[in-house]
């Protein structure tokens, strides 16, 4: 039975902070944490593709996790009212099903309120639904009794979920979160309807169609651009219905600003919190890309949306 699991909103996916020598820098992620809990997130998708997972050492992914959610957790101490973000975290990338076990109970004992299985890491062979949900009976009855949920991560090949698998997570009582990254507002609002009921939350990575997906019943963004502008992500999921017109402007500038996931991110994402908002990462370095990829047209194309997501602020947020 899930009990205790964040109310829908704004879910940043994390970024790895390196240091210079190109190991993961834990003060930086604490201070990265710190970030998202300061610009009103509500949660943190902690170890997950934008955290480069497949680049990670199982013994860095469990570091990670234990990282943020402890910070996590002493924000919500000391915050007068107890206000505390939700930690959902994957580290879920070995091939084989004891490798997967081995890694997500190693991840699960750090704490985290949900663990997300990525979808593409089940029936590997690609031999259908009833291969996928074997896979994962077999994989949950090795778990703790911890709520979990799915990931439809892109790398190394996105694995959509269909209607049946949908139902299989809505149906086991074990699922809490889904990542969606199908792109598609119609999808969304299909896969919101089979699940209603349930105790899945849908998140959408998409910011093109978060909006819409939220006024088809959504519970929140999931997503790499809460690395840039969280403040319009978590008004817009927390706004959304009683303010209608300001949310058509939000999302019009986020749908436009989400075009630069397009540039060399997640360096992109270390340059801002970096240069502009002034967290103590050492470096760009990422495993996943080359920091050489960010040339200065790319910098320029973030300080631009940076500059324009600031004044939306000023001007919309109450």
């Amino acid at each position: 039975m899930i009990t205790n699991f964040q109310v829908p909103g704004a879910f940043p996916t994390m970024i790895t902070p390196y240091n210079k020598d190109g190991s993961v820098d834990l003060g930086a992620a604490r201070a990265l944490t710190a970030w998202y809990y300061e610009h009103g997130c509500h949660g943190i998708f902690a170890v997950c593709q934008s955290s480069e997972i497949f680049f990670l050492t199982e013994a860095e992914r469990v570091a990670l996790t234990r990282t943020v959610v402890d910070e996590a957790a002493r924000l919500a101490a000391a915050d007068k009212n107890g206000r505390k973000m939700t930690i959902v975290a994957s580290g879920h990338t070995g091939n084989t099903h004891d490798v997967q076990a081995h890694e997500l109970n190693a991840i699960a004992a750090e704490g985290p309120d949900a663990l997300i299985l990525i979808t593409n890491r089940m029936d590997t062979a690609w031999e259908g639904d009833d291969a996928w949900i074997r896979d994962c009976d077999k994989l949950i009855a090795e778990l703790p009794s911890i709520p979990l949920g799915v990931y439809e991560c892109p790398y190394p090949k996105k694995r959509l979920l269909t209607e049946k698998m949908l139902r299989y997570c809505a149906d086991s009582g074990r699922f809490a979160f889904i990542k969606d990254t199908c792109c598609d507002a119609a999808e969304i609002a299909k896969r919101i309807r089979v699940l209603e009921g349930s105790t899945v939350q849908l998140y959408n990575a998409n910011a093109q169609t978060l909006l819409e997906s939220l006024r088809a019943g959504a519970h929140g963004y999931c997503g790499v651009m809460c690395n840039f502008h969280p403040k319009l992500y978590v008004y817009l999921c927390e706004h959304f219905a009683e303010e209608p017109e300001t949310a058509d402007l939000i999302q019009s500038f986020l749908g436009t600003a989400a075009y630069t996931e397009m540039l060399a991110y997640p360096v992109t994402a270390k340059y801002h919190l970096q240069e502009i908002a002034g967290l103590p990462i050492n470096s760009i370095f990422s495993r996943a890309r080359s920091q050489y990829e960010l040339t200065d047209y790319q910098k320029s194309s973030i300080q631009q949306l940076n500059l324009l997501a600031n004044e939306l602020e000023r001007i919309l947020l109450k």
